[in-house]
């Protein structure tokens, strides 16, 4: 399962996701964009980790966690439609 991580700061939010560089073995950090994320969270294909830079707070949401959850940190956006 991918996992996106929401960091959300004073001056708004932003979401990113880690790429593994096999032949250097490092971890590069790069921004998405939110329709991105969006589409592969409702496929159920991953998660994404929500962390607040002020406090350091850190909660995992994915498609079965308490849709509240899901509208308070990501939108109602990310919510499936029934």
């Amino acid at each position: 399962m991918v996992r996106y991580t929401k960091v959300i700061d004073i001056m708004g939010s932003y979401y990113t996701k880690d790429f593994e560089k096999t032949k250097k073995n490092i971890t590069k950090i790069r921004e998405v964009k939110e329709e991105t994320v969006r589409k592969f969270f409702l496929k159920g294909d991953c998660e994404v980790l929500v962390v607040f830079e002020d406090t350091g707070k850190e909660i995992l949401i994915d498609d079965f966690s308490d849709p509240d959850d899901i509208k308070k940190y990501l939108g109602s956006s990310f919510l499936k439609k029934r």
